[in-house]
């Protein structure tokens, strides 16, 4: 990276490379070799944080076409594609999505299409296979598999490290088995089974630096504050459905409302949605900065109409405003239909 701009030190020229947006990555590397190669480096990574340059994005992946990412910059109103995920398994679904240290990570998940070992077509198998992807040289990599097989799991990142638990194995098997992996070492190791297990899918959220384990169907809810201590069972009365995290708080939509809760089992109706997100299921929703995102999905059938409509639509509801409203993103560019995974991604 030497003689990045002239007449100024390669650790000052970085630094200036560093308040680029992300976006404009592509056509920086166009520079120059040594402008490439400082792109692609973990060093400008580092130099975007110390700057105070880092961009919160999203990264979203849809039921239509496979296995294919996309990024949404939320400043620009932009999305930006990235290369098919290389996984071997046809229609890969029911993983889990984390991303931290700057790299976004798809973890197991099953699916419909046949099962690349056995052959079997009834959709009942999990991979334990694990895949990350860096924005920074934007590439995917194989990494350390789970050390069991498993979708429809919580699946969590906690001060650095990807918390998994819980969903079903291989044959549809429910499982209580958990684990953690860290990231820079690369290396998967069992924490405490959870306290119970359930035959239904579950979801993870981050509270207090704490993971929360919810089944589905379920009013209790599981909680790990610290590996060495196992899970505790708590019932909060948290409503059902989709659920986001801002600022801390809990927003769960439930009959067409954006209800915040907490852990006091106090509610509060946030805002009602249209007729039109009623009929809407199969979406994402979660929370950045002030806003929740509502992402993509399709619209179910209504009265004799059977057509089901798949979606790119992107609706967004600030709540940290004194009065909630709705506005709309720019729609997903390639992805539509049914949302298979969604988290936030600082880089």
């Amino acid at each position: 990276m030497s003689g990045l701009i002239e007449g100024l030190p390669d650790a000052v020229a970085l630094r200036c490379l560093a308040r680029v947006p992300f976006y404009l990555h592509p056509q920086l590397e166009l520079v120059s070799h040594s402008w490439r190669a400082a792109i692609r480096s973990r060093e400008l990574f580092k130099s975007r944080q110390e700057v105070g340059s880092s961009e919160e994005l999203l990264c979203v992946c849809a039921f239509d076409p496979e296995n294919l990412w996309q990024l949404y910059d939320p400043l620009r109103d932009r999305w930006i594609t990235l290369p098919i995920l290389p996984s071997k398994i046809r229609h890969l679904a029911h993983f889990g999505v984390v991303s931290t240290a700057g790299k976004l990570f798809v973890l197991g998940g099953g699916s419909d299409a046949v099962d690349p070992l056995t052959g079997d077509q009834d959709g009942s198998f999990a991979t334990n296979e694990v895949w990350s992807y860096d924005p920074v040289i934007r590439q995917w990599s194989p990494r350390a598999s789970m050390l069991v097989p498993r979708a429809m799991f919580a699946c969590c990142a906690l001060n650095g490290k990807i918390v998994v638990a819980g969903g079903f194995t291989t044959c549809r098997k429910s499982i209580s088995q958990a684990e953690m992996y860290d990231p820079e070492k690369d290396v998967w190791v069992s924490i405490p089974d959870l306290h119970r297990s359930h035959n239904s899918a579950c979801t993870g959220i981050v509270i207090g630096e704490k993971v929360h384990v919810l089944h589905k169907g379920l009013s209790t809810v599981q909680v790990l504050d610290h590996k060495d201590r196992g899970w505790t069972v708590e019932d909060y009365g948290w409503l059902q459905g989709p659920m986001a995290v801002v600022q801390g708080a809990i927003f769960v939509m439930s009959h067409g409302l954006i209800i915040k809760q907490d852990r006091e089992v106090r509610k509060v109706v946030v805002s009602a949605s249209s007729d039109f997100r009623r009929r809407r299921i199969g979406f994402a929703m979660i929370g950045l900065g002030d806003d929740i995102y509502v992402i993509g999905g399709v619209i179910s059938p209504e009265g004799w109409n059977w057509d089901i409509k798949p979606m790119s639509d992107v609706d967004v509801l600030t709540v940290g405003a004194d009065r909630p409203t709705w506005r709309q993103a720019s729609p997903m560019t390639r992805c539509r239909g049914t949302i298979l995974g969604c988290t936030q991604l600082r880089i």
